[in-house]
């Protein structure tokens, strides 16, 4: 059994063009089985964070790694194969094939990962029962309220049964009470051991779900806090050490 961390990022910079980085020189790591949440105003840096771990985009200079694997080092089949395997994406407005019913769309990524099609149905329809809602598997989205579609797309995010599983805004879409139940759903699976990921300008999500709130300023970390208290990690904020020295903070 390794200590090593599932996600461990040294030194990340990502420019796009002349103008200042986007990411600039971000350390970081995760534990298997941590929930972290990634704050930020807009520009700061998160979807560009989330990019980076998800291997859809690579960095200009550091290093990305993932469960063992250098994601930065990876070509385009590579990070899709990546993908595929270790990785499952939450994203805030769901991302549904509207043609296809709730347990095709869950289906989705076992097709493509290769597996077959009974093989694929059984895990589907075990996914939408303990998620609560195979009730609808025959349905098509436009049919569902903003949380019963979340809750397809997490269950198609762990359809492959992945490492780590990332989450961009995941309550952004979503009325009070879908959020909360996304909220909720959220701690159970990080309860339950999923490593979790997750961007948001949801500062109640992070605290309710987060075991540490990383604060991102001008694409570098500002802030690495602790949320003790509870096993979800709302409570008392500690701050930990800066990834970065602070005066290189914009």
């Amino acid at each position: 059994m390794t200590n090593a961390p599932m996600i461990d990022l040294r030194d990340a910079t990502k420019k796009y063009d002349d103008g200042p980085p986007a990411l600039a020189g971000v350390t970081l790591s995760v534990a298997a089985g941590e929930c972290v949440a990634i704050l930020g105003h807009s520009g700061s840096g998160k979807s560009t964070l989330l990019n980076l771990i998800a291997g859809l985009d690579k960095p200009s200079s550091g290093t990305v790694t993932v469960a063992g694997t250098r994601v930065d080092q990876l070509g385009e089949a590579g990070s899709a194969k990546y993908r595929r395997a270790s990785v499952g994406m939450i994203f805030q407005f769901f991302n549904l094939l509207d043609d296809l019913t709730v347990l095709d769309n869950v289906m989705v990524p076992a097709q493509l990962a290769g597996m077959g099609k009974g093989d694929a149905k059984r895990r589907a329809a075990e996914l939408l029962g303990s998620l609560g809602i195979d009730r609808h598997a025959k349905a098509y989205p436009q049919r569902l309220s903003g949380g019963q579609r979340q809750r397809v797309a997490v269950a198609r995010a762990l359809m492959n049964r992945p490492a780590l599983l990332l989450a961009d805004e995941p309550t952004g879409a979503l009325d009070s009470s879908s959020a909360e139940d996304v909220r909720r759903l959220l701690l159970d699976l990080n309860n339950g051991g999923q490593t979790i990921v997750l961007v948001t300008h949801d500062v109640q999500l992070a605290a309710a779900t987060a075991h540490r709130t990383i604060e991102l300023v001008d694409g570098a970390v500002a802030r690495d806090v602790l949320n003790s208290g509870s096993a979800g990690g709302a409570g008392r904020a500690v701050v930990t050490p800066l990834t970065r020295p602070a005066g290189a903070v914009g």
